[in-house]
């Protein structure tokens, strides 16, 4: 499936009054993972200022032992601190990466943005190497919007 296809779906999941804003987010990470062949994990993580953490709140995918991430550390770290996307074709290439699966090729961060304000973000995990391109981040910029909405 496309992203273009998506979006409604995305929308529509996002707008559900029958879903609490956990299972909503859980319900887009399911979209995404699901529909994207790419897409092997994805989950939401949200900032913590005061602990200067990431706190998994929503994903599809493996479980992970990695619940809680700190400001700084891993790609999620590194996005909370400098508000930026951060693509990484191939992980093995990266010092600072948390290996959470030995089948982990290539990571995409898109942090999402409540009033300005780097509030958490988007995580996406494949086992495909470097699989991920600029339709990626827009997409997925276009998705947190979407979430920024009913937070």
């Amino acid at each position: 499936m496309n992203f273009e296809a998506l979006k409604p779906r995305i929308e529509n999941t996002l707008k559900s009054k029958y879903l609490s804003t956990n299972e909503r987010l859980t319900a887009v990470c399911e979209l995404l993972q699901t529909n994207l062949q790419a897409y092997d994990w994805v989950g939401f993580y949200f900032a913590h200022e005061s602990e200067r953490t990431l706190h998994l709140r929503a994903f599809a995918g493996e479980p992970t032992d990695h619940t809680v991430i700190p400001f700084g550390k891993g790609i999620c770290g590194q996005v909370a601190e400098s508000n930026a996307n951060f693509v990484v074709p191939d992980v093995k290439a990266q010092d600072n990466y948390i290996a959470c699966s030995i089948h982990v090729k290539a990571e995409i961060v898109i942090p999402l943005f409540k009033d300005g304000k780097n509030i958490g973000q988007i995580d996406i995990d494949s086992h495909t190497a470097n699989p991920f391109t600029e339709e990626d981040e827009q997409f997925l910029e276009w998705v947190n919007e979407r979430v920024a909405e009913i937070l």
